[in-house]
C-alpha cells in the first residue's frame, strides 16, 4: 500500500506499459521454492504471452499455476539534496493469474508470429517458418490480464523544505533506452541491404 497513489487499475494505462517493454519477469513457485524468470514478452488484446523451450523446466511448471508477470520500466534517476530522498522514476505493471499453455500448433505458430511482428514488424514474411519439430520444441504460454496494476513514478525531486539550501546539485538524470547501429552477420552477402524496418523499431 506504499505510495498508494502512484498505483493505476486503468486498462489502457497499464496496455501501454506493457507495449513499451519487451522482457518481463514470471515469478512461480518450483519444488517449494520461489523463482523468477526474464523472458520475452507481448501483449495481443486482452491477454500477455511468453516463450521458451519446450524443455525447460519452469515452463512445464508455470503451465496451469499460478504466476504473477512483471515489467518494469526505468525512466530516470532522482537526485536529492538529502541521501533519503533519492529515487527513480519509473513504470511498471504486476499481473497475477493462471498460465496456460497453446498446444494447438496453428495457434502457437501465430502467437510466434506475433513475437517476432512485436520485435520487428515485417520481418515474419522474410524469414524461414519454422519446421513442425521446431514447434513442437517450442512452448508458448499466456495469461488473462485481469487481476494487477501498474505503478509509475514521474515527479521531480521531493526534498524537505530545510533541505532546500542544501549547497550540493538536485535534479533528475533522464533514462532512454535506444538502438545502436545493426551489426550484420558474418557470412553475410554483401549485396543484401539492411531491411528498413529496423529503423522505424522504437524501444521505451
Amino acid at each position: 500500500m506504499r505510495h498508494s497513489e502512484r498505483g493505476s487499475f486503468d486498462r489502457e494505462t497499464v496496455n501501454a506499459i506493457l507495449d513499451a517493454a519487451l522482457l518481463c519477469h514470471v515469478g512461480y513457485v518450483l519444488d517449494g521454492a520461489p523463482l523468477v524468470t526474464p523472458t520475452l514478452f507481448w501483449r495481443d488484446g486482452e491477454r500477455v504471452f511468453w516463450h521458451g523451450s519446450a524443455a525447460s523446466r519452469a515452463l512445464r511448471t508455470q503451465a496451469e499455476c499460478k504466476v504473477c508477470l512483471t515489467v518494469s520500466l526505468l525512466d530516470g534517476i532522482v537526485l536529492s539534496r538529502s541521501a533519503f530522498n533519492h529515487s527513480v522514476n519509473y513504470r511498471s505493471v504486476m499481473l497475477f493469474g493462471t498460465a496456460r499453455s497453446v498446444d494447438d500448433s496453428g495457434e502457437k505458430l501465430l502467437a510466434l508470429e506475433k513475437l517476432m511482428e512485436r520485435i520487428a514488424r515485417g520481418r515474419w514474411g522474410e524469414v524461414r517458418q519454422p519446421t513442425e519439430s521446431e514447434l513442437k520444441a517450442s512452448s508458448v504460454l499466456w495469461m488473462d490480464i485481469r487481476e494487477g496494476a501498474a505503478k509509475i513514478r514521474a515527479i521531480p525531486v521531493g526534498d524537505e523544505p530545510a533541505d532546500r539550501d542544501q549547497p550540493v546539485w538536485a535534479g533528475v538524470v533522464p533514462i532512454m533506452t535506444s538502438l545502436g547501429e545493426p551489426e550484420p552477420a558474418a557470412g553475410l552477402a554483401s549485396d543484401i541491404e539492411m531491411p528498413g524496418y529496423l529503423s522505424k523499431i522504437r524501444l521505451s
